[in-house]
């Protein structure tokens, strides 16, 4: 089978390996067929790293999945995969919070391949059956619709609020359809680039234009340190501000006089809890809409051009079709 592996920082190279088989009854062989590329794994194509994590060995990206289920008792059933396996140990995981294993494998993460290849064997509970009314696309952006949820329950977001989203890529136009969804009156948007500011008026959100402490709630979905500084510029005295982004280097920086005189409460969101049930729910009633985001799609042997497009930033989702 194609495998795509990280070997350094832009350096990705396709190889021909042996297909996986599945190791006991409670495992599956998947064929991948979209998978999402994802900003943090533009932090491992740009900086060989994330956070404190480095490469340390040819490394498969790719943790935004869908598939088909190809022999056993499920063979054919269509699913998203959800990139994480919590040890269910733990205790954070006995306290409800897998996201924060101590214990846990994810995709495409340290020692742990994703899914640009053609093929991989799961865990089948972590496997979740897709309806027919979801394209295998909309079950790669599962995923990230996932990580917008989980933000959304940190943010304990009431009634009437006013929400602001600073970085409009798909987290944050998903954030700006759940907020509305969850009874926010008004949603103001940052984003600096043209195209994905129009995809968020586009979903109902309204320019922010240098606002001053006017949102209930922000989310920072972007990770630098202009748009740490936008959110706390943007929430309201004694205002909840979610961030979501991951920072470039490990490092993030803000005025702590302003944090401090407005007594923000500031949370960190880490992936995502037991949401994926909810997420295919939402999407297939219609609550939210994955189709427009999934903008660009590459067949696994460009998966360079498509990890360098979508670190430029073009279009909205970039996504790989590994049996393309």
């Amino acid at each position: 089978m194609l495998v795509s592996r990280l070997h350094a920082a832009g350096d990705v190279r396709l190889h021909t390996e042996d297909q996986p088989s599945p190791s006991g009854p409670d495992e599956r062989l998947v064929e991948i067929t979209s998978v999402g590329v994802c900003g943090s794994d533009l932090h491992w194509f740009t900086e060989g790293a994330i956070g404190d994590a480095a490469v340390a060995r040819p490394l498969v990206l790719g943790h935004e999945m869908a598939g088909v289920i190809r022999g056993g008792p499920d063979d054919g059933v269509r699913v998203a995969v959800d990139p994480a396996i919590p040890c269910e140990r733990c205790e954070p995981c006995r306290t409800g919070w897998v996201n924060l294993c101590l214990n846990i494998v994810f995709a495409g993460h340290g020692d742990h391949d994703g899914g640009l290849r053609q093929f991989l064997t799961w865990p089948s509970h972590r496997l979740h059956r897709l309806p027919g009314s979801l394209s295998d696309d909309d079950g790669a952006l599962l995923e990230p619709l996932g990580v917008a949820l989980h933000a959304l329950d940190l943010a304990h977001l009431r009634m009437a609020s006013t929400v602001a989203v600073v970085g409009c890529g798909p987290i944050g136009l998903l954030l700006i359809q759940l907020a509305l969804r969850h009874g926010a009156t008004r949603v103001l948007a940052a984003e600096p680039l043209a195209h994905r500011m129009a995809a968020a008026e586009r979903f109902g959100a309204e320019p922010e234009e240098q606002a001053e402490a006017v949102a209930d709630v922000v989310f920072e979905v972007s990770g630098s340190d202009e748009a740490v500084d936008s959110a706390l510029r943007l929430a309201k005295p004694g205002a909840r501000v979610i961030l979501v982004g991951i920072p470039d280097g490990d490092r993030t920086s803000f005025s702590a006089a302003r944090a401090r005189r407005k007594g923000l409460s500031l949370v960190l969101s880490r992936r995502m809890g037991e949401v994926y049930d909810r997420a295919i729910d939402l999407a297939v009633r219609g609550l939210v809409d994955l189709k427009p985001l999934a903008t660009d799609v590459y067949p696994l042997k460009d998966v360079n051009a498509a990890l360098t497009a979508a670190a430029a930033r073009q279009g909205l989702k970039t996504l790989v079709h590994p049996n393309a």
